[in-house]
């Protein structure tokens, strides 16, 4: 069913377009026009004005040739770094990069994928239903150009996003997620001179970090301290120190009580270091972000069945997945889309050892092409 050739070059072309976080241009335009070469009505939208992208979000519709419900199909254009100068390498149906830098198979398999796929049911003349296809912008840090979708001219009410790794499963699972910054004002003094007239940052961020649970809580919850900055020499008693880090889980009241600990651990910490009000050193400022909200899609709905389905049909047995990261997917479920998450078979992704085979691309165009053509039966 599909043209394994004209995938493998479509690939490639795409990959070897440089489209780093907000630097999607080249790729936007190269799709816009691929895009509208099939038929579809293309336009992008305004994320770029809150996103600082050279682009918007691509927003495309394709025409069924059967009366049933819109499926929205979507992946991201963007790349992380090393992603310039990507130079792909073809070796006994294994795309690699030349070694400098990262393949881009997150998410480039995805529109090569979606594109053969649309393509491949327009030549054969196969049954096909609306499709709605949104390629995003900055979906590697943060999920911004979906954040930014007016999801308001979306007449899809579920699809796929093509951002994961197994071609044998759906993903229906995905946390909620936060970041969070605490910020730790001290009172800085000579630390050789008279150190017993300043108040460390440091030292009270330290005694609230011991009392914080890290890495994995629970099967569904993690949290994480990322980074730590503060103090300005080794003589000065710090006066300031800030930490950031995150918390996930696929339970939002699991989630709260892990920020709630947090909450408590630099309260307790600054009191005991002789501070807890408004005029008295030391003080804490913590400000908490929604990075995504979590996604559970039951796995009677007709995301999962259309995929099982497809895959019965193709010999294959498609399973549910829960996972613990976030994609486009969970932007979408918050906003009312459901969506399920499709491997394309990329591995060692965010790597220069990121490598995906010919044979996963394929086998995630077929089952989509397959997904398509039932749901366009259900019309008949």
């Amino acid at each position: 069913m599909i043209n394994t050739d004209r995938l493998t070059q479509r690939f490639i072309r795409f990959a070897e377009t440089d489209s780093p976080s907000r630097n999607e241009k080249a790729m936007a335009d190269m799709l816009a026009e691929e895009l509208k070469a099939l038929g579809a009505e293309v336009s992008f939208d305004d994320a770029n004005t809150t996103c600082g992208s050279q682009t918007g979000n691509i927003f495309a519709r394709f025409s069924g040739t059967a009366d049933v419900d819109p499926m929205l199909l979507s992946g991201h254009m963007d790349t992380v770094v090393p992603g310039e100068g990507i130079k792909v390498v073809l070796e006994d149906g294994v795309f690699r990069s030349a070694g400098e830098t990262v393949l881009g198979g997150d998410d480039k398999s995805a529109l090569a994928i979606i594109l053969e796929v649309m393509e491949t049911l327009i030549e054969k003349d196969l049954p096909r239903p609306p499709v709605e296809i949104v390629f995003t912008v900055c979906e590697e840090i943060g999920l911004l150009g979906a954040k930014h979708f007016d999801t308001e001219a979306l007449k899809s009410k579920m699809g796929y996003i093509l951002d994961s790794k197994d071609t044998e499963a759906v993903v229906t699972n995905a946390p909620f997620a936060v970041h969070y910054t605490v910020t730790v004002h001290g009172l800085s003094a000579h630390a050789g001179m008279e150190p017993e007239k300043g108040v460390s940052a440091i030292a009270v961020a330290s005694d609230a970090i011991t009392r914080i649970t890290c890495g994995r809580i629970d099967s569904e919850t993690t949290c994480n301290i990322g980074k730590i900055e503060g103090g300005s020499a080794t003589n000065i008693v710090p006066d300031c120190v800030e930490i950031t880090g995150e918390a996930r889980s696929h339970s939002k009241e699991k989630l709260d009580a892990i920020v709630e600990s947090i909450h408590t651990a630099f309260r307790e910490a600054v009191v005991r270091a002789g501070g807890g009000d408004d005029e008295t050193l030391p003080s804490f400022d913590i400000d908490v972000n929604e990075d995504f909200p979590g996604t559970s899609v039951p796995h009677d709905h007709a995301v999962v069945a259309l995929a099982q389905k497809a895959g019965k049909a193709l010999g294959r047995t498609i399973v549910t997945q829960r996972v613990g990261g976030g994609s486009d997917a969970n932007i979408f479920f918050g906003k009312g889309i459901t969506a399920g998450v499709l491997g394309t078979g990329m591995t060692d992704v965010h790597t220069v050892n990121e490598s995906i085979t010919l044979a996963d691309m394929t086998a995630c165009a077929e089952l989509l092409c397959t997904i398509l053509g039932n749901h366009a039966k259900q019309g008949a």
